[in-house]
């Protein structure tokens, strides 16, 4: 639903080449890519503290690239979790990713020969700065720049986090692990202008919050997509009962011919009888 406004708008025009737009465009790009692709260094601290090797930590954030899920996988091994549950864990939080791109897609309409490697760089920060970019200019711009920043920069601070865990100590009192939540929720919080999206977004967080102590991780933000459907769905009945009730009723006074579109026999007869005389 948030999603739809904005892509309509990219729709709407011819692509924008104007230098000022771009160059912001850039500028909110950087900004996302660096202050989340700093919190690589908690994942490098977090992971070598799990027991996770160098190598194994690095091929994480090269491969699978998407920190939520990193962070997933780790804390759950960290608890003594089995890899196969970990994992799967983890596979549940990214699922979500599958719904931003076929969302993506549409929307910057990429050459096939690039697909393959703009997927990679699908997650939260590259759809939250693409959705909120007016052209498919700036949609483009925003998604290149957001995920090359991010990519380059969340795999070297991981590697530094990593070879740096005992001096760094724990990321909690840096700050780093905050980093992408809070970026991601600065980006969100301008989309909430209208009441259906305040409505979805806090039915998401209900639902989120709520389910989140009874079932596995991953599976409450799965979950909290559902808000965005039961909001819709409520609108929808809504707007059908004011419909209803904006029509006009039948006039009272006509008496019950008038409200049934019918005539009593001979009222035709009688009109043309006093027509004539």
């Amino acid at each position: 639903m948030l999603e739809q406004k904005n892509g309509s708008q990219l729709g709407a025009g011819p692509p924008s080449g104007n230098g000022p737009d771009d160059r912001a465009v850039v500028r909110d790009a950087l900004g996302v890519g660096i202050a989340v692709g700093l919190s690589g260094f908690a994942f490098g601290v977090t992971a070598a503290g799990a027991g996770i090797s160098l190598p194994q930590t690095c091929a994480l954030s090269l491969f699978v690239f998407t920190g939520a899920s990193q962070f997933a996988l780790v804390g759950a091994l960290a608890a003594g979790a089995s890899p196969l549950t970990a994992a799967a864990g983890a596979f549940f939080l990214g699922v979500r990713n599958a719904f931003y791109g076929l969302r993506l897609a549409t929307l910057l309409r990429l050459p096939g020969a690039i697909r393959p490697f703009a997927a990679h760089m699908v997650i939260d920060e590259t759809a939250a700065v693409t959705l909120a970019q007016r052209t498919r200019r700036g949609a483009r711009i925003g998604f290149t720049v957001t995920g090359l920043t991010l990519f380059v920069l969340w795999n070297l601070t991981t590697l530094l986090g990593a070879l740096g865990a005992g001096a760094l100590g724990d990321t909690k009192t840096w700050g780093l692990d905050a980093a992408g939540p809070a970026v991601f929720l600065a980006l969100l919080a301008p989309m909430l202008s209208s009441t259906s999206a305040r409505a979805t977004a806090a039915l998401a967080v209900a639902l989120g919050l709520g389910l989140l102590p009874v079932l596995p991780g991953g599976v409450p933000v799965l979950l909290a997509a559902l808000a965005a459907p039961a909001v819709l769905l409520l609108r929808g009945r809504r707007d059908q009962k004011r419909d209803r009730a904006r029509e006009p009723e039948p006039d009272a006074a006509a008496g019950p011919q008038a409200r049934t579109g019918t005539e009593a026999p001979g009222e035709d007869g009688r009109q043309t009888g006093e027509e004539r005389r």
